[in-house]
């Protein structure tokens, strides 16, 4: 059965804004797997990505944060799909940033004026054939056995042979038993020291298949020894002074910590044998796996780097790490196994060792200058060396990108093509281009005339207010002498207030209060209203504009989010609280996932209030039921459903904050402009989402989709990005 790829990301924290760097990660690894340096992301984790179909980014070109939340409602198909969102960090040059900076890729124009590599492109290499690893194992899949060495292949590469003449003495492993493609793996390394004798065992790890250390052992040379070799082995003579282990024990312990059916996996693994005298019928040697014409291998600190992105044997570190090797020589077999000698061909390694030499030729032109060079020659020096692109790893690996764009949309070279094609046309390009590809990049746009900077500042101007009014409630009326005391207190239990002031215009005082938090709002609406507080009965509502009267549909929609689904807020926490006291505190509460706890984000200082999210709906369900009057520390709770989505608390906080002071005469002047022209571009916003509900249906299971909102960051002010992602399941939304 055909494994499905997974996607977790703990964004429910303020701290959920993603660096460009931290999406390229994200993006490499999800584009190459383990090679080319590339590793899981720090920030979230994709399961099984050698199964990923393909990845698919949609870039929505200029357009910010600030859009999708202005245009929620018209944005269906993005917020019922995409349960992972993340705040994006504003660029000066998107384009570099996602890509990667020295892109080689030279994009064909098509004759709709549409950017995109070349469809017959998009086949795997044909020199394919003619590769090492191809000719000696073919391309199909194979188990384990399949990899080992024959007798014939150990005896030409002086591994240690049961009844050869230089083996007197040796120990077997008496690891006797048949071989399957079950059978377990064990990553063997030695470090070794020139003794009187030779070559010396000074220290041994053995690794199981999980990587896990089962062996770290430092061993007493038999003979007096010669060299440490100490920048090798990292061994000194103090190391070993207390050392009482000797040869004999390590082969007792070996022989048996091994199953009878135990593979032995090592680079070079000879030389670690002959050190531990000690013979193994079964080996798997990655110095030849990983096979090259005439008889060259390759180091097994530059396979790592290539294959599994991992760095070992750094200079920093004093001598080889056993472990370190044994775990890589382990990883590199199994990659080998699971992946197949195709997808390992497909790596190009011989390309990649070569550009990996170009660019230490390059590095050290550049630090080896010579003394005394005036200024003018310092100019001509060759440019530092730029983040080595992705998409150029892709092709050298047969595996065409694919870009589609407007032209002149961006600077980076890569969609060039003419003003008057449509989204339409781009997506009709995609869904004949997409299945072609394993790595596709998507732009569209809403076009110029709504991308001018007076546009986004009105656009800001419209969403902080409309967020203002939405986080403000009215209460009253009151009595003429009413105890504010009790008023604050009494709100303040459905969450952190920013700002309480009396209103003097009515026959009778009634206060505005403005929350931080969109749930403490709605919880005061739904459950003060109507309530007697400071000895009167009280109505309790928002403001009554032209903005929001859809206020209620909008609240509607954000509590059905699919980022929300499992999500409630609880508010009335004492804040002597910490958030282990609250993990105690909810830990009763079933399927209890993730607590979050706010903090003001500029005094550090935890709010009253906290979002807890449970793995199931239901158990989200049962403890809104539970929480609602439970009684903590002698305060009473109030809940509901969460209404913003994690990732919001860090932009409302700035929107809260901003106060508009982005430039307010340029606000107020082009907001005329704007109303004029946002019912048409609600329309485009709409169509646009449609059009990305006709792509995402067209792709297969098991691809990645991230649609991107890139940010503003301009001389006329900066707007935080949005990014949405998730990997496409059945016909239903992606799956986390």
């Amino acid at each position: 059965q055909e494994k499905s790829c997974h996607l977790s990301a703990a964004l429910l924290g303020e701290d959920s804004e993603i660096s460009q760097d931290q999406l390229y990660e994200l993006l490499k690894y999800a584009a190459l797997g383990k090679c080319h340096s590339a590793a899981q992301p720090s920030w979230c984790r994709i399961y099984h990505q050698s199964h990923l179909a393909g990845v698919v980014v949609v870039v929505l070109h200029e357009m910010s944060q600030l859009h999708f939340y202005r245009f929620y409602l018209q944005f269906k198909h993005l917020r019922k799909v995409f349960r992972h969102r993340f705040t994006l960090a504003p660029s000066a040059n998107f384009p570099v940033s996602l890509y990667g900076e020295g892109t080689n890729l030279k994009p064909q124009n098509t004759p709709q004026g549409l950017t995109s590599t070349s469809s017959e492109c998009i086949t795997k290499s044909s020199d394919l054939q003619c590769d090492p690893i191809i000719q000696r194992y073919g391309e199909k899949k194979q188990g384990l056995t399949s990899y080992t060495l024959t007798l014939e292949e150990q005896k030409k590469n002086d591994y240690p042979i049961e009844g050869s003449p230089g083996c007197k003495g040796y120990i077997s492993t008496e690891c006797d038993q048949q071989r399957t493609d079950s059978s377990p793996l064990f990553g063997l390394d030695c470090e070794m020291c020139l003794t009187a004798k030779g070559n010396e065992v000074t220290r041994v790890s053995l690794v199981d298949a999980r990587g896990q250390c089962l062996l770290n052992e430092l061993v007493k040379p038999e003979s007096t020894v010669v060299n440490y070799r100490t920048r090798f082995s990292g061994i000194t003579k103090k190391m070993l002074l207390p050392v009482k282990t000797r040869l004999s024990d390590i082969q007792t312990r070996l022989k048996k910590m091994l199953p009878h059916d135990a593979v032995l996996v090592g680079h070079s693994l000879n030389s670690d044998l002959q050190a531990l005298e000690m013979i193994h019928p079964s080996v798997i040697d990655t110095s030849l796996l990983f096979a090259r014409s005439e008889g060259r291998r390759f180091k097994l600190k530059f396979l790592a780097k290539a294959v599994l992105g991992k760095e070992i044997q750094c200079e920093q570190k004093l001598g080889h790490d056993p472990t370190e090797d044994a775990r890589a020589a382990l990883e590199l077999a199994q990659f080998f196994i699971e992946q197949g000698p195709t997808k390992v061909a497909e790596l190009n390694l011989e390309m990649l060792l070569t550009a990996e030499k170009l660019a230490e030729v390059s590095q050290n032109k550049a630090v080896l200058q010579p003394q005394g060079c005036g200024f003018q020659e310092q100019l001509n020096e060759p440019p530092p060396l730029s983040k080595p692109c992705f998409l150029d790893c892709l092709q050298m690996t047969g595996q065409k990108p694919l870009l589609l764009g407007r032209q002149g949309s961006d600077s980076s070279g890569l969609c060039q093509s003419n003003l008057s094609t449509s989204n339409k046309q781009i997506l009709q390009r995609a869904l004949e281009d997409v299945p072609l590809s394993k790595f596709s990049i998507i732009q569209f746009s809403l076009g110029p005339e709504y991308l001018a900077s007076h546009l986004h500042a009105g656009l800001h101007e419209k969403v902080r207010s409309k967020l203002t009014d939405m986080l403000t409630i009215y209460a009253g009326p009151f009595e003429e002498n009413f105890c504010m005391k009790s008023v604050k207190k009494e709100f303040g239990r459905c969450g952190p207030i920013q700002s309480l002031t009396v209103v003097t215009e009515t026959f009778q005082p009634y206060v505005c209060i403005q929350y931080e938090v969109l749930e403490a709002a709605q919880l005061a609406v739904e459950s003060l209203n109507g309530a007697e507080v400071a000895g009167s009965c009280i109505k309790v509502q928002r403001p009554v504009t032209a903005a929001m009267l859809d206020c209620n549909v909008l609240i509607k929609e954000l509590e059905l989010d699919v980022e929300n689904e499992g999500v409630i807020y609880v508010a009335g926490l004492k804040k002597s609280l910490t958030e282990t006291d609250l993990q105690e505190e909810f830990s009763q509460l079933k399927d209890l996932e993730t607590l979050f706890l706010p903090k003001d984000l500029q005094s550090g200082k935890h709010r009253n209030c906290c979002f807890l999210k449970f793995q199931k709906t239901q158990s989200a369900v049962d403890a809104l039921e539970a929480i609602n009057g439970w009684t903590m520390k002698g305060s009473e709770l109030r809940s509901r459903n969460a209404l913003a989505p994690g990732h919001l608390w860090r932009w409302i906080w700035q929107m809260n904050h901003s106060n508009g002071k982005q430039g307010k005469h340029i606000f107020y002047e082009k907001m005329e402009q704007l109303s004029n022209s946002e019912q048409d571009l609600r329309k485009k916003v709409k169509k646009l989402d449609h059009h990305i509900k006709k792509l995402y249906r067209s792709l297969q299971n098991n691809t990645l989709c991230v649609v991107l909102f890139p940010g503003v960051n301009s001389t006329h002010g900066s707007q935080s990005g949005l990014g949405l992602m998730g990997i496409k399941h059945d016909e239903g939304r992606s799956a986390c």
